[in-house]
């Protein structure tokens, strides 16, 4: 299965963990075919694997970081849109691209990042960063279902 696909569906679970219902965006460097790029063509096909193996998920791509964020942006503009409010979970194209967002999140956008998480292992497991606070190690540390 392709990557991105895998992570969006494991992601998905992970939100509903937290009682949160996802909306899942996989950002790039184009909106909706505006440029036909292999890159963003691969986001296409993870999004279409991600619609097949789970219909009732909310996810949409290939679109740019802002539009994912942006009710205003997403409805005027893309009106065909499949997530219709911001994305509350964003599946980036590399661990550059999603470590380099997650820390200016956090950092300037005064977003509250929990995690990072790493999914996909048969035992729960949590991967603390060593600056977290109390209220992320509580949250990392509480039993997985």
């Amino acid at each position: 299965m392709h990557e991105k696909a895998e992570i969006a569906i494991l992601s998905a679970e992970m939100v509903r963990f937290f009682d949160i219902k996802p909306i899942i965006a996989i950002p790039s460097f184009s909106n909706f075919g505006s440029t036909r790029h292999p890159d963003a063509m691969r986001v296409e096909q993870a999004v279409e694997i991600v619609r097949k193996r789970n219909p009732d998920l909310i996810i949409d791509g290939e679109m740019q970081a802002d539009t994912a964020v942006s009710e205003e942006i997403l409805n005027r503009l893309y009106p065909f849109n499949r997530l219709g409010s911001p994305a509350n979970v964003l599946i980036f194209p590399n661990l550059d691209a999603g470590n380099s967002a997650y820390k200016l999140l956090n950092r300037l956008g005064g977003a509250k990042a929990v995690g990072p998480f790493l999914m996909g292992i048969s035992k729960p497991f949590n991967v603390l960063q060593r600056d977290t606070d109390m209220e992320n190690v509580v949250k990392m540390s509480s039993p997985l279902r």
